[in-house]
């Protein structure tokens, strides 16, 4: 592409000694090539006017649903990347809940070759057992020298104490880590939200606290046994963010995320039965959404996801019960967090938890915003509003709370080396 010019953006990087000031960004080549308080484009350099909107480096999601392959009418790589960099993000890693599951080299293989030359880094992060089944562990050794950056089950909680165990031993070898959404199966009992008096009135079977704290407990007594890694993705209650806060000062090489509308809604915005607000984890408790905020302030949880999980419409416009739990989040999850917490979460501690500490997790270099680095950086605008409609949605999939919804803080543009996305 042509030289790259960024005017007027302010340095957001809270390891940066320049963080807050405003500079000139000049992008050849993929690297940034000078950066100062003014600079003049040359005749043939595109001009990216930021007019004081905010510049970090790239995001990352740590764990998305693609769809791809066999889901690919829910989403495909080129619409999860597209919705991903229009949601400011330059690196997914891509959950193995696929059909074929990234269970074995081949299948990392197919996820490296399929992304290819995009502007989203694609990471394959590979199943723990076979088929994602919960059973059989996968070759794991294999999948980390075919590039894969974790293992998990996706979006199937590993129920398993034996198979967890084996797991966590097995990374150890390659100072790998282990990520699990925490929840007993048999504890959620086949609920539907979170269980409380909300739930009790609307006639719900409720998801209990204790089915994700129980296994929160087991997952950390097995790191701290094995001393391998462990990420607890999407934690959700107050207990929990208190357990990995004494994993943490006991020295466990533990991390956790959160999910942006458990920050958001609690589990009164399913009053009106809307599925869009069904998502796992269940939205949970006022009480909780504090301690989550606070665990994010006090660095017990280490990153923030969008949680994007893309359902077609036979999935999810169904009657309540019967509808399938979740929501895409990757093009909504700034703007949302930004217009309804921007007084909780700055800019700062946005950029830690989206862009610095997932790549701490998963052991993979931070972006810089210096002279000669490779450009890898997000600008967003925090004051600038839009609505997210159907025609302006970049996934396959529409199942979101946030269509039609009025959002404060913009996407100006995602670079990634010498490609970008870019709006008006």
């Amino acid at each position: 592409m042509n030289p790259l010019l960024i005017r007027k953006a302010v340095l957001t990087d809270p390891r940066h000694p320049d963080s807050g000031k405003t500079f000139d960004i000049l992008i050849r080549n993929g690297h940034i090539d000078r950066m100062a308080p003014k600079l003049d484009p040359d005749t043939d350099t595109q001009v990216i006017e930021a007019d004081g909107a905010l510049v970090s480096p790239g995001w990352i999601d740590l764990g998305v649903q693609t769809g791809d392959p066999g889901f690919e009418h829910r989403e495909d790589l080129m619409s999860a990347t597209n919705a991903a960099a229009a949601g400011g993000f330059t690196a997914i890693g891509c959950f193995p809940n696929t059909h074929p599951v990234i269970h074995s080299k081949s299948q990392v293989h197919y996820l490296k070759e399929a992304a290819k030359n995009k502007l989203v880094d694609c990471y394959a992060i590979g199943a723990v057992s076979q088929d994602c089944e919960g059973k059989d562990i996968t070759e794991m050794h294999d999948m980390f020298e075919a590039g894969a950056i974790a293992f998990s089950d996706g979006k199937k909680p590993l129920q398993h104490n034996g198979l967890m165990l084996r797991a966590l031993q097995y990374v150890k070898a390659f100072d790998g880590v282990v990520m699990n959404q925490p929840l007993d199966n048999g504890l959620a009992g086949g609920g539907q939200m979170h269980e409380g008096i909300i739930s009790t009135s609307l006639g719900l079977r409720g998801i209990s606290s204790t089915a994700e704290e129980l296994m929160v407990q087991r997952d950390l007594f097995l790191a701290e046994y094995t001393g391998s890694k462990l990420h607890l993705t999407n934690i959700s209650t107050a207990r929990s963010v208190d357990m990995v806060r004494q994993a943490k000062q006991r020295g466990l090489a533990v991390s956790a995320s959160v999910a942006v509308m458990n920050l958001i809604f609690d589990d009164g915005a399913l009053a009106d039965f809307d599925s869009n607000f069904k998502v796992m984890p269940p939205l949970r408790s006022q009480r909780d959404i504090e301690a989550l905020l606070e665990g994010l302030h006090d660095g017990t949880i280490d990153a923030i996801s969008a949680n994007h999980v893309p359902l077609d419409e036979e999935s999810k416009k169904l009657e309540f019960p019967y509808a399938g739990f979740g929501a895409i989040g990757l093009q909504t999850a700034y703007a949302a967090l930004n217009t309804h917490l921007r007084e909780k979460i700055s800019a700062n501690l946005w950029v830690e938890k989206i862009a610095i500490r997932p790549r701490g997790i998963l052991g993979l270099a931070v972006p810089e915003l210096k002279e000669g680095a490779v450009a890898n950086l997000t600008i967003f605008d925090p004051r600038k509003s839009w609505t997210f409609t159907e025609k302006s949605n970049h996934s396959k999939s529409t199942n979101s709370p946030f269509l039609g919804a009025a959002l404060q803080g913009k996407i100006v543009a995602t670079i990634n080396r010498d490609l970008f996305f870019h709006q008006l």
